[in-house]
């Protein structure tokens, strides 16, 4: 089944061209059925592709998807087009009375800022409080995740002596948790990030459930008992480019920065990127949306309300 996005929105054209089957809202309101409504949070300075790494893999299911796009409230990204933002985002105060099957909490570049000091730390305390009653199954990435994990949890973001940087092995600790069926012994995910969280901190939170780790990365997934929190600090949605340009962008402006690690054959920057992580990353979020939306959430969605603590 299609994933149902806004008729002008980039990633439609993208998708497209990779035999994706894209339904415009035109057509979706000729159908007679409730899609999964999936609120985005993105707070990637990148929109344009975010949206469509994003998209791009929930639409990897049988199940009709419904996309919405928010961002916060006065935060003027430098990096899309103000004509981009105005066409195709709302802000939380617009969709605050509706209520969602999931929604996706980007990651974000301001690790090096305590969370406090982030300009839109309020109103993404806002918008993660009222997730709890609104919002079926909550997926937070990379600064997403660490945002999550301290606000509802208390559990801090540390920073790391390096750069975690490049695409590392994993594996499955939790293997009766849904999140991770059919996967791989060993499984590749990108990581980028100045920042992380200690296994410690999260082992004294009973409500979380550590899935899955990396020798490299340390804890890469982890998950209330119901999965209506699920927090996930890699980049598994990344594109093939994705981490090369964030590399030659920092090499450009002479910032101390390493080849990402496993992602060039032989770690050989002259030679095209090696993409591993493209079929874990759908079965990620397939499971996502099978078990932890489609499967649980209430066919009256207004009833997510009444379900009770994440």
């Amino acid at each position: 089944m299609p994933i149902r996005i806004p008729n002008q929105l980039p990633a439609a054209r993208t998708l497209k061209d990779e035999n994706i089957f894209v339904m415009t809202e035109t057509r979706a309101t000729t159908q007679d059925i409730r899609p999964l409504r999936i609120l985005l949070l993105n707070l990637m300075p990148t929109k344009i592709a975010t949206e469509t790494q994003l998209s791009r893999l929930l639409s990897n299911t049988p199940l009709q998807v419904e996309l919405e796009l928010i961002c916060p409230q006065g935060h003027v990204p430098k990096n899309t087009p103000q004509e981009h933002m105005l066409a195709f985002y709302r802000h939380f105060a617009d969709v605050k009375e509706n209520n969602y099957d999931g929604m996706v909490i980007t990651g974000a570049p301001v690790e090096h800022l305590p969370f406090e000091e982030v300009a839109y730390w309020p109103e993404l305390c806002g918008i993660m409080e009222w997730s709890k009653s609104h919002v079926h199954s909550t997926f937070h990435i990379c600064w997403g995740a660490q945002a999550g994990l301290y606000y509802h949890y208390g559990i801090p973001k540390y920073p790391l002596e390096q750069k975690l940087f490049g695409v590392f092995p994993h594996v499955v600790e939790r293997r009766s948790n849904m999140l991770f069926r059919g996967s791989d012994d060993v499984f590749m995910v990108p990581h980028s990030r100045h920042t992380t969280v200690r296994r410690e901190d999260v082992e004294r939170v009973p409500a979380l459930k550590i899935l899955a780790t990396s020798p490299d990365a340390g804890i890469y997934a982890l998950s209330t008992e119901s999965g209506r929190q699920i927090f996930i600090t890699g980049h598994s949605e990344y594109d093939a480019r994705t981490l090369e340009q964030e590399y030659l962008r920092d090499k450009n402006l002479g910032k101390p920065i390493e080849v990402p690690r496993n992602y060039y054959p032989d770690d050989d920057d002259t030679q095209p990127p090696r993409v591993t992580w493209r079929s874990s990353a759908n079965l990620l979020y397939s499971n996502w949306l099978n078990y932890f939306v489609y499967q649980t959430t209430p066919f009256d969605i207004a009833a997510i309300q009444d379900h009770g603590n994440p």
